[in-house]
């Protein structure tokens, strides 16, 4: 376990800034271990050790994974002079901590990764590791067979060919619902694949990335924490 400045533990849980922190804890409204407090600069090990602020215990927690159902009308960013982002929906002990893993565009809604594991949101990023995502959409127009092969070759776009996809029709007519597997996350990819056979996307959501599902119990806009089943496969994608 890692040993840490009491006042950095408790400034990375949104206590405060470390001004602010050294403040609580001159007040004697730190306590470690039933003991006062009187040296912000004192280590701490945050996972074994009993603190409490203000009688508020410190429940710790070094890595935050949160499966969020992002509604549309929220930017995939930690912040934005405009629009509301995705961690402003969370708490603020976990908005301080976590980053979107990956974005969704401002309309798209769905599954979407938040956390402070740098080393899990780069694996999941990597190229090299090809963590597919699936989405659910509706198209204003019918899909046909022909568009599951041009999916199945990749789809040639302005400035790159897309590598091959899945599509799958659930159904076609003058709207269409199709699922769509894809290997890369490049701006805007799904609706570009769509636009280039003349098609219009009306509605987008990832309902899958690599081995996590969207829980259809979070309606858009609620989250939660990752089960441990959840982060195990995660951590092992493609390994």
């Amino acid at each position: 376990m890692k040993r840490e400045r009491l006042d950095k533990v408790l400034a990375n849980m949104a206590f405060g800034t470390r001004k602010e922190v050294k403040a609580l804890v001159k007040q004697g409204l730190v306590v470690v271990d039933g003991v006062v407090a009187t040296d912000p600069g004192m280590h701490v090990i945050a996972e074994e050790q009993d603190i409490t602020v203000d009688g508020e215990p410190l429940n710790f927690k070094r890595w935050v994974y949160v499966l969020l159902n992002k509604p549309p009308g929220v930017v995939s960013a930690t912040e934005d002079n405009v629009h509301q982002t995705v961690v402003d929906l969370l708490p603020y002990e976990w908005a301080v901590k976590v980053h979107p893993v990956g974005r969704l565009d401002i309309d798209t809604e769905g599954l979407l990764l938040l956390t402070n594991d740098g080393q899990l949101s780069h694996s999941l990023l990597s190229p090299k590791k090809k963590v597919d995502k699936e989405y659910f959409a509706r198209i204003d127009g019918p899909v046909t067979e022909r568009h599951v092969q041009e999916f199945a070759k990749g789809v040639e776009l302005e400035d790159f060919t897309t590598l091959p996809a899945k599509l799958e029709i659930l159904s076609s007519g003058e709207t269409s619902e199709v699922r769509v597997t894809i290997m890369e996350g490049k701006f805007h990819q799904v609706k570009r694949m769509f636009a280039a056979f003349g098609l219009h996307v009306t509605y987008l959501q990832r309902i899958r990335m690599g081995p996590l599902h969207l829980d259809p119990a979070l309606a858009p806009g609620e989250y939660r924490e990752l089960t441990e089943e959840e982060l195990h496969l995660l951590q092992n994608v493609n390994k």
